[in-house]
């Protein structure tokens, strides 16, 4: 039995469906925005649809951004011979809110897991092996999840880089096994990073 009208009941549904939204939630965050002014709900549609037709992958570290270069690859102050190497767009936030990292990253947007049918070819592996050939870089730092697929993943690039000469580490175990490191706090990921171990 339906309790609400079709379109609500769509609204519904269509929350759902994001991540870490249950059907209660979904029905909080529905019941919210049809009660928002005209005006609001607008500007909420209306950005999330900007934000799906122009976000777009960093031509240079693949994170997600509106312009063609990201505008952490475009600062002069980053230092280009560090590359920080994460899993996705919100490690990299997290990452940035330490306020005490000033390399660039390379972002691959998840992470091996043949349980899953995940293989390299399915990260951006390709474009960071691209960049290892084509800019000067001395260090690579692995900050993948402490997760068996992060591990696997920074394994796996760590195979990959050590033949070029250029220098791999890993970020320390101050971050929990099976944590995510958006949802990690500041001094935690700090110490992860500056207690990070060649590999």
């Amino acid at each position: 039995m339906d309790y609400y009208s079709d379109d609500l009941t769509a609204l519904i549904s269509e929350l759902s469906k994001l991540p870490g939204i249950g059907v209660k939630s979904a029905q909080r965050l529905a019941f919210h925005i049809v009660s928002l002014p005209q005006e609001s709900a607008e500007r909420l549609a209306g950005s999330i649809t900007k934000a799906r037709n122009s976000i777009r992958y960093c031509k240079c570290c693949q994170t997600l951004t509106d312009r063609e270069i990201c505008p952490i690859c475009q600062s002069p102050a980053r230092d280009p011979s560090t590359i920080m190497v994460v899993e996705n767009s919100r490690d990299l936030a997290a990452y940035e809110k330490t306020g005490r990292y000033n390399g660039r990253y390379h972002v691959l947007h998840g992470a091996i897991s043949p349980a899953l049918g995940i293989g390299p070819a399915d990260i951006r592996l390709k474009e960071l092996m691209a960049r290892l050939q084509t800019e000067d870089v001395k260090e690579v730092i692995i900050a993948t999840n402490s997760s068996l697929e992060g591990e696997t993943t920074a394994m796996y690039i760590s195979k990959l880089i050590k033949p070029t000469g250029i220098k791999v580490s890993r970020i320390a175990s101050g971050v929990p096994v099976g944590g995510d490191l958006e949802y990690i706090d500041e001094v935690t990921l700090l110490r992860a990073l500056e207690g990070r171990v060649e590999l």
